[in-house]
């Protein structure tokens, strides 16, 4: 398995194994979708990469994490966000949504205008939660989510998954990692209920159960489904790679092709020893016990990286946040290294390595 294998999820094939991660961008004005992400997402479809997400798309104004973060909560979002997926489709690519709810870290600053909780005073709002437990001092204290609320959440899930049905998305992603609100009721150190949704394994995955169910049943049959965990909280008591397994084992299941393997995120100052690669194991140990295909993601930042973490069988899928921030061209100068012939765009031919095939 090498990196510019194609791969069939479902009846969508990607081109390739190198996927945009979501990575937010706060520059949105009420969620809608602007130049900048046409121009953003656009451009890594013309590098070459075979699976396109957005940033987390924020299901609900509530569910933002920022008041500048892009959004699918109602249908005037739609038009925008069509303009692109058209755009990432005619250069072979396809297009990808995250899909998110930020939980008790919403209504916080963008990360360049500080931290903390912006108060409803000052623009912001009430930030919900699994239990009222703030992030740090610096967060307000949250809501914690009643059965009304739940049910809530769990119905924009799935019109989100609706509007990036007509907006023209081919893969679908619940981000239920880094702390936001699904990743609060799965790990013990943010979840203290003490009704169906607290306690137990059982109980504490009941809110992504019923989310991607939810969804599921609103998504294609056609289409693949991803879910973003944190593999582990990198904290004692905190949620682990065995939760995760198990967690996995239980979304297959209910039609859940890829589980994006990250970590962390749901408490400050915890110490996570960073390297390059350092969440592939994660994704080899629940692709190996569950069964289901896996994405890895964490400082992949060479092509020789990238390809052996696939040729050990860690992943099926990789997946670049900074490295393509840095080079949005990144996958096409990797096939060029590896002496791989894949297809340019025609406007690009003149630069490329001879007997390039047209895309």
């Amino acid at each position: 398995m090498q990196i510019f294998d194609d791969l069939d999820i479902r009846d969508i094939t990607l081109s390739n194994r190198i996927v945009v991660s979501p990575m937010c961008q706060y520059s949105s004005t009420d969620g809608f979708a602007s130049d900048w992400h046409l121009v953003h997402l656009g451009s890594r479809a013309v590098g070459g990469a075979g699976l396109i997400f957005t940033e987390a798309t924020a299901v609900s104004p509530e569910g933002r994490i920022s008041a500048q973060d892009l959004g699918i909560w109602k249908d005037d979002h739609i038009d925008f966000l069509s303009r692109i997926t058209k755009f990432i489709r005619e250069q072979k690519a396809v297009p990808g949504i995250q899909v998110a709810h930020a939980g008790r870290k919403a209504s916080t600053p963008r990360p360049w205008e500080g931290t903390g909780t912006i108060p409803p005073s000052k623009g912001g709002w009430p930030p919900v939660a699994a239990s009222s437990i703030p992030f740090d001092a610096a967060h307000a204290v949250p809501t914690a989510l009643d059965r009304a609320g739940i049910d809530k959440v769990i119905g924009d899930f799935a019109a989100a998954a609706r509007r990036a049905v007509d907006a023209g998305f081919q893969i679908l992603e619940i981000h239920a990692a880094h702390g936001y609100l699904i990743h609060e009721f799965l790990s013990p150190l943010s979840n203290q209920r003490t009704d169906s949704y607290g306690g137990s394994l059982e109980n504490r995955t009941r809110f992504l159960r019923e989310i991607v169910e939810a969804v599921r049943h609103t998504w294609p049959d056609s289409n693949p489904l991803f879910v973003r965990i944190s593999a582990t909280d990198w904290a004692r008591d905190g949620w682990d790679v065995d939760q995760s397994i198990a967690l996995a084992e239980q979304l297959g299941p209910l039609g859940v092709d890829v589980i994006d393997c990250s970590s962390g995120g749901i408490a400050p100052g915890i110490n996570i020893p960073v390297k390059p690669g350092y969440q592939a194991p994660f994704s080899k140990q629940i692709r190996d016990a569950a069964g289901i295909m896996t994405a890895a993601v964490g400082l992949i930042d060479t092509p020789n990286l990238a390809d052996e973490i696939l040729d050990r069988g860690e992943a099926d899928l990789v997946v670049l946040a900074r490295e393509l921030l840095r080079h949005p061209y990144w996958p096409l100068e990797a096939a060029k290294a590896f002496g791989f012939r894949v297809p340019w765009p025609v406007q690009y031919l003149r630069a490329a390595p001879p007997n390039t095939p047209p895309r």
